[in-house]
């Protein structure tokens, strides 16, 4: 008797309709030049359309891969749509911006897809943070309408090896999160194959005394074991008792891609593998129980007709329009994401004021600055959540969050595993379940394992067409401080700069930090907010308080001093310096500009100064190669060429580390007296 849970006419017409798609993208659209990348899903079917049919609460998510097409047409996606994201036309999901098996998808009735990528591994600890968003929606927010709601996430075999994929089921089993993980174990991750991958080949086995996860392992093609098995696993999450694993084994029936022949596969293997084929079992499973031979025929002949129909419909549409191409990088008004952080759901937080509060005179370091800024918007956002490596009970290695956790709970502000990638791919997830996190990574070059997760944060809803949005702020300390070194010393703006789609904020004072935050805090993109270490406690640094409405609009310069004859742009520890190295040329007349954010960063300001001096001098303590301060130097020469009268100047470190000896550093990052000098040498040009 058929598996009662499951609607078997959807299953035999989706996996009908999912295996003509493939075989027409393989034997003709591909050929053809119709598709130019495909990727097949053929012996996958059938465990993923059965999930696809469970996934009916309010707030189920998925996060899929690129062979989870079958998932997605039992979600909801149209056969039109499935066609015009492999054909990268209009009516795709991502307008033709991204890989056409690489979805995102609004719930319409079953599983929220979250936008997928192209890294392998990457989809994991987004579903995490989906995952813990739920059960802070549920727990702490007290909104009933998550119920029993999970998050499902899919990966083949060959993602487990993955830092994405132990992250993830850390993440799942310390705070024992609704996640089901869901492993189409096909043997071959391309061509190496599964023992190379996980030892034995079998990831269920590995896991099995793994604390607080229940595995569940079975064949993924025999409908009479697969329906139970799939029912099973997913009915233990949907009861909040913690994560599961679900392997499935499945044959992998095509090339990895279209660009691969298998020939390293022997015709031997590839006739076991068929042997295995989905779709035979579940017609011999069907008919003639659920349905007569006749009705079979009748589906696969209907299913090919629309297949076929379909293909050349969506051939016949235009491509997209290359002009559009540049919109919805960042939020752009009026264009409001469907999914994404909290303004979706509540609206725009306050307005705020850009005049300073100074009825308190009393000067603050940046550390200061941060914390009570921190703590005026967790108490205004209830959900804003902050966490990383030792935020919580300790306070931060920094100590700019310390006292939050004891005031706002351990839910709110907490410790995370340690895992660039999984605080950052966790914040993703939170965003799509309609939160703000706010992660700090320790030091800015311990950002690096967790860059996949930052650029899929920042190109998301570029990717998505708007659809999905991640607006996460990531605190990240660092540059020199008394000392320096290779590791804790790294400022690196270029690269931050570098990566489209995310705002960048690098305040020199505390002033200018409780602006800049505040207004990351609420904005609806993807923050870079950098402390720099040498500021947090220094002297200069130190302002009054500008009270807990003050915001400062990014791409707004700050004019540190006023002058004629010289313009220095900069930002960060570089401003004290460059500030000082004026007070030895007291008869100068030299304009600081200090630009507060390098994305966007002010170009208007810089040009009417260049404009006004005719000389400019760019600072930073960042490496000169590739640097920023090339990007201002190249705008400068486009755009106000015939206003200059010397050579665009950098002060800059050489194209080396920044060293641990205090004596070394001096010959790495720009001095005063270096400053100073250029300065004289370009004011006497």
């Amino acid at each position: 008797m058929a598996h009662s849970a499951y609607d078997w006419h959807e299953v035999a017409r989706l996996a009908l309709i999912s295996r003509l798609m493939d075989e027409l993208e393989e034997n003709e659209l591909t050929p053809q030049g119709h598709v130019t990348y495909q990727f097949s899903a053929r012996g996958h079917e059938l465990g993923q359309l059965l999930i696809s049919q469970l996934l009916t609460a309010p707030h189920d998510g998925a996060s899929a891969y690129y062979r989870s097409r079958p998932f997605l047409l039992g979600s909801g996606l149209t056969l039109e749509e499935a066609f015009a994201s492999d054909m990268a036309r209009p009516g795709g999901v991502s307008g033709g911006r991204d890989v056409g098996v690489v979805f995102n998808m609004p719930r319409r009735e079953r599983a929220l897809i979250l936008p997928m990528a192209g890294d392998v591994g990457s989809q994991y600890t987004p579903a995490a943070g989906y995952a813990q968003g739920l059960t802070y929606r549920k727990t702490v927010l007290g909104d009933e309408t998550v119920g029993d709601s999970i998050c499902v996430v899919f990966g083949g075999d060959g993602s487990v090896a993955t830092n994405g994929f132990w992250s993830c089921l850390t993440i799942a089993t310390t705070l024992q999160l609704p996640l089901l993980i869901v492993i189409e174990d096909n043997e071959y991750a391309i061509s190496v194959k599964s023992p190379l991958q996980t030892p034995g080949s079998n990831i269920a086995a590995n896991l099995a005394s793994f604390n607080n996860l229940k595995i569940f392992n079975g064949d993924g093609t025999i409908p009479a074991e697969t329906a139970p098995l799939v029912k099973e696993a997913v009915d233990y999450v949907r009861g909040w008792q913690g994560p599961a694993l679900l392997r499935l084994t499945v044959p992998r029936l095509s090339g990895h891609s279209s660009v691969d022949n298998q020939a390293y596969k022997s015709e031997e293997q590839r006739e076991e593998e068929w042997a295995r084929d989905p779709i035979p079992a579940i017609r011999d499973y069907l008919v003639p129980e659920v349905m007569s031979e006749e009705q079979w025929e009748s589906l696969r002949n209907e299913a090919k007709h629309n297949v076929n129909e379909t293909s050349e419909e969506v051939i016949a549409q235009p491509h997209p329009n290359p002009p559009s191409v540049q919109r919805f990088l960042m939020y752009e008004s009026g264009h409001m994401q469907k999914i994404g952080g909290p303004i979706p759901e509540v609206g725009d937080g306050p307005p705020g004021t850009t005049t300073p509060d100074t009825s308190d005179p009393r000067r603050i370091n940046m550390v200061e600055a941060i914390r009570r800024t921190l703590e005026v918007e967790l108490r205004l956002n209830d959900r804003l959540l902050v966490f990383g490596e030792d935020v919580g009970e300790k306070g931060g290695v920094h100590a700019a969050t310390l006292g939050l956790q004891s005031q706002f709970g351990a839910e709110r502000v907490f410790d995370t595993s340690l895992s660039e990638e999984g605080i950052i791919g966790r914040s993703v997830g939170m965003c799509y379940a309609g939160l703000k996190p706010v992660p700090e990574i320790q030091f800015r070059k311990y950002a690096d394992p967790a860059t996949e997760q930052l650029n899929n944060a920042g190109t998301v809803r570029w990717r998505t067409n708007n659809r999905f949005a991640v607006p996460v702020v990531v605190r990240m300390p660092g540059g020199y401080r008394k000392i320096g070194d290779p590791w804790h010393s790294v400022t690196s703006e270029s690269i931050l700069a570098h990566s489209p789609g995310w705002k960048v904020a690098f305040p020199s004072n505390a002033e200018d930090t409780v602006g800049l935050l505040r207004t990351a805090l609420r904005d609806n993109d993807p923050v870079y907010f950098f402390e720099h270490r040498a500021m947090l406690d220094a002297a200069w640094a130190r302002r009054p308080y500008p009270g807990d409405e003050y915001v400062i609009p990014f791409g707004k310069a700050r004019i540190v001093q006023a002058g004629d004859e010289l313009t220095v742009v900069t930002w960060g520890a570089m401003v004290e310096r460059c500030e000082a190295a004026t007070k030895q040329l007291p008869d100068a007349s030299i304009e600081i500009i200090d630009l507060r954010t390098i994305v966007p960063w002010d170009k208007e300001a810089v040009l009417a100064s260049v404009e006004k001096t005719a000389k400019v001098m760019i600072v930073h303590e960042d490496i000169g190669l590739a640097g920023f301060g090339g990007e201002i130097a190249a705008t400068i020469a486009d755009e106000a060429f015939l206003n200059l009268d010397g050579p665009v100047q950098r002060v800059t470190a050489p194209s080396i580390p920044v060293p641990f000896s205090t004596h070394l550093m001096e010959a790495v990052v720009p001095t005063v007296d270096i400053i100073c000098q250029k300065m004289q040498a370009l004011l006497e040009f």
